[in-house]
């Protein structure tokens, strides 16, 4: 019977079963309303967008749920308001497969009475709708999205939790069946392989065989079923994968032990059967909890921005949503609010934190006329500045927007063990077919026999010792036992891989590029020198009393020396404390007589406005304490170099693998910076779009790129590398897109992990070339019949022993 496509899906089905209606065909009721919905909406374009692919048929819902969409419990659950007063929600759109379901989807919400927005991510299926409910009810939002096919629920980041922790669940029961059954097996097997070669009394290996059947039957079909489910979807996909040889090679052992259950003459093998399942799904297992938790890392960016600003017109402040600013607005911002929307400053002036674009912890001096950016902390005053670019073309939501595509298009990098066994599965089943054949129809004539066996008998044991001998088990585990013992390794060395595939990575890496602050240096501003001209404890008093009114990074330094330094310091009650901005502080103080003393902390700037003439050069950061007009200690501070910077850059000099320094520092510091660790290259002013844009170049010219950096301004470079690794004290959105974390945010532990992966590396490919080696020797005994299936299953279990010693040698200094 031939079969024709679905004029909605796409997807091909027995010409009998299918709805005709005039030249167009259905394969259910489903398909065909959706299809002339959108015929009579004027959506029938989508066929256009679809083009060549397929999509799921529409989900058949009954609609008996669609009520609670309208209770209160779980509107005030989910549902919140915006200023405008709309109805806003967050929902996961189930059935999305490609671009032109993102464009359905928005086009029929859109043209539906009462939306006001709805925006769909295609990386998390994820839309934020935004209706008018007096016009609408959410209800009918669900009914809209499910009439075309698709389904929707409220989106709930615990939700994702559930099943993320669901689906490791099921595979750690499902495994930990096969292994106790397993071991069970196998101490019922020595007695029978004892037996094999000693002697055993029939009824005593029947009991023997009944136990290995009753044992290896949950292995197989239930802790085998993830097998058979790949199988199925790879043969669906035209695909012979290593799932159908797995499932093959265990079945017909399955099939021919329950032969030989039953009454026919030879040995059962059900404890293959479980050692094949058992071997592989431990490697799947380790597939399963290697994968990194990255859910809502986009969400986790975007909450760090306000929601709303406040615009001011007309003399008026109103607060206005982020999406309903204009270019031209004027938007106030006071001390210690994030910048909305880039501007440029039109009234007063102050320091902005740009640490989340730059890196740099030491606040920027802006003035009138000055660009402030998105994303950035007013540290210290009242600024008004007009909107530049719209929210989103901002530079944060830039930020977001490369991080999101970043994400979205993060290439797979493919094991050893895949490229090889790419056309395993179908050879070996191949070479098995050819061999039951060839003995099934020649085998008397090559003068091969079994005596005892019929001719179907002797040509099905010869075959399956085929199969059971290649079984990939040893390929399949040479990757994840090394990964296993490599991660727990690295581990112990306080280095978090998230996954086990970036040890092979890091091991072929060519190119480490660093970030500077927090980085390569502490990411904190230190005291490297101070002097006092006097050191009364009184006036060191006064002077911690003065940095402990201010939140400035230089104030909470020299606040720590001074603790350091002193012990049991008193914080005295300061008048008239004022923070000039950019420069420092001032107060006045009275003593127990009424005595006042005018003091100031701050740069030079500082003392000439107080008309103080005091001359200091210095290539660092500094602070001068003055008592009435009088300089009382002076401080330089900078940003240090980590101690084990120097060592990591070496290692890795020595390596030939190309070091690359890129900060959103000034030239002068970097070059400072690079000088003292010997880095040949390196980029001052660096914006994290521009890091971003520097790892693709490296990645165009074939470079392994390996990113090493902390804080947002490094999250899209991180996402962009081939491997992103990111401090254990970095910001949550580095370590939430970050492929390793050094937990003690030491340089030291990013030695170890290329030292423990690259010799993880090197067993991996020993592993995988002792298990091709096997295979080339043992499967043409097998094919030529001088390995009985009994063999075969020892010499497979052999072969995956080999790989677990040769394994453990990872642990060996």
């Amino acid at each position: 019977m031939s079969k024709i496509k679905c004029n909605h899906c796409h997807l091909e089905f027995e010409e009998n079963i299918m709805i005709k209606e005039n030249d167009l065909n259905f394969c259910c009721k489903g398909c065909q309303g959706v299809y002339h919905l959108l015929k009579n909406d004027g959506l029938d374009s989508f066929y256009e967008k679809l083009g060549n692919k397929t999509i799921a048929p529409p989900i058949e819902l009954n609609n008996d749920d669609i009520s609670k969409f309208d209770s209160l419990n779980f509107l005030d659950n989910y549902v919140s308001a915006t200023n405008e007063g709309f109805s806003q929600i967050d929902l996961i759109i189930e059935g999305i497969h490609c671009a032109a379901c993102i464009w359905l989807n928005e086009k029929i919400l859109y043209d539906t009475k009462g939306i006001v927005e709805a925006n769909i991510n295609f990386t998390t299926n994820k839309a934020r709708i935004i209706w008018d409910d007096e016009k609408l009810k959410l209800s009918e939002i669900i009914l809209k999205i499910r009439s075309i096919g698709y389904n929707a629920y409220a989106y709930d980041s615990s939700v994702a939790d559930v099943q993320a922790s669901k689906a490791k669940r099921d595979y750690f029961i499902r495994m930990m069946v096969a292994v106790v059954c397993s071991m069970n097996i196998m101490m019922l097997s020595v007695a029978k392989y004892t037996g094999f070669f000693t002697g055993i009394s029939k009824e005593v290996k029947d009991m023997i065989h009944i136990g290995e059947f009753l044992l290896s039957t949950p292995v197989l079909f239930y802790s085998g079923w993830i097998f058979f489910k790949g199988a199925y979807y790879g043969l669906k996909n035209r695909m012979i994968n290593m799932d159908f040889l797995v499932s093959t090679g265990a079945t017909s052992t399955y099939i021919y032990s329950l032969f030989i259950l039953f009454g026919a003459k030879g040995e059962s093998y059900f404890d293959s059967v479980s050692m094949i399942i058992t071997f592989v799904l431990v490697g799947k297992y380790l597939e399963v909890i290697g994968k990194k938790s990255a859910i809502d890392t986009l969400d986790k960016i975007k909450s760090t921005l306000p929601l709303e600003a406040v615009v001011i017109k007309d003399n008026q402040r109103k607060v206005v949503a982020l999406n309903s600013l204009n270019i031209g607005d004027i938007i106030e911002i006071k001390a210690g609010e994030k910048v909305p929307v880039d501007g440029k400053i039109v009234f007063g002036s102050g320091s902005f934190d740009e640490s989340t674009l730059t890196g740099e912890s030491i606040p920027i001096y802006k003035k009138v006329n000055d660009t402030v950016y998105s994303g950035t902390i007013n540290i210290d005053s009242l600024v008004q500045f007009e909107v530049t670019k719209s929210f989103k073309n901002s530079t944060f939501s830039s930020i977001v927007a490369l991080l999101e595509d970043s994400l979205n298009s993060k290439p797979a990098i493919q094991t050893k063990a895949a490229e090889i066994s790419k056309g395993f599965s179908i050879t070996i089943l191949s070479l098995a077919f050819a061999t039951f054949v060839v003995w099934y129809f020649f085998g008397l004539d090559l003068g091969f026999d079994y005596e005892g066996t019929d001719t179907f008998e002797r040509s099905f044991i010869v075959a399956v010792s085929v199969v059971v001998i290649a079984c990939p088990c040893a390929l399949a585990l040479a990757t994840p036992m090394a990964s296993l013992i490599g991660i727990s390794e690295l581990a112990k060395k306080g280095l978090l891989f998230k996954e086990a595939k970036f040890i092979e990575t890091l091991a072929s890496a060519n190119c480490v590029v660093f970030d500077k602050t927090g980085t390569l240096t502490k990411g904190e501003l230190s005291v490297v020198k101070a002097r006092f001209l006097d050191e009364n404890i009184y006036k060191i008093q006064l002077l911690y009393s003065l940095l402990n009114a201010s939140k400035h990074p230089v104030s909470i330094s020299i606040k720590k020396y001074l603790e350091s330094k002193y012990e049991n310091l008193e914080i005295k009650n300061l008048q008239n404390v004022k923070n000039i901005e950019a420069k420092g502080m001032s107060a006045i103080y009275k003593n127990i007589e009424d005595k006042e003393f005018e003091i100031i902390g701050g740069n030079v700037e500082l003392l000439r406005e107080f008309e103080i003439n005091y001359k200091f050069d210095s290539s660092k950061t500094v602070y001068l304490f003055v008592i009435n007009k009088k300089v009382i200690a002076t401080f330089e501070l900078e940003d240090k170099i980590k101690d084990d910077a120097k060592e990591i850059i070496e290692y890795l000099q020595n390596k030939n693998i190309d070091v690359v320094m890129l900060t959103g520092d000034n030239e002068q510091v970097a070059s400072k910076i690079a000088k003292e660790l010997n880095i040949k290259k390196y980029f001052a002013k660096q914006t994290p779009v521009s890091k971003a844009n520097f790892i693709k170049e490296l990645k165009k010219e074939n470079k392994i790129v390996v990113m090493v950096g902390d804080g947002v301004n490094d999250s899209v470079a991180l996402t962009n590398s081939d491997v992103a690794v990111a401090m254990g004290s970095s910001a949550d959105i580095s370590l939430a897109v970050s492929d390793i974390v050094l937990l003690n945010s030491t340089l030291k532990s990013l030695k170890e992990a290329f030292e423990i992966s690259n010799k993880t590396y090197k067993y991996i490919k020993q592993n995988l070339s002792l298990s091709i080696i096997y295979n080339i020797v043992t499967i043409p005994l097998a094919m030529a019949g001088y390995v009985i299936p009994l063999i075969a299953a020892l010499s497979m279990s052999l072969s995956s022993l080999m790989v677990v010693l040769n394994s453990l040698r990872i642990k060996m200094k």
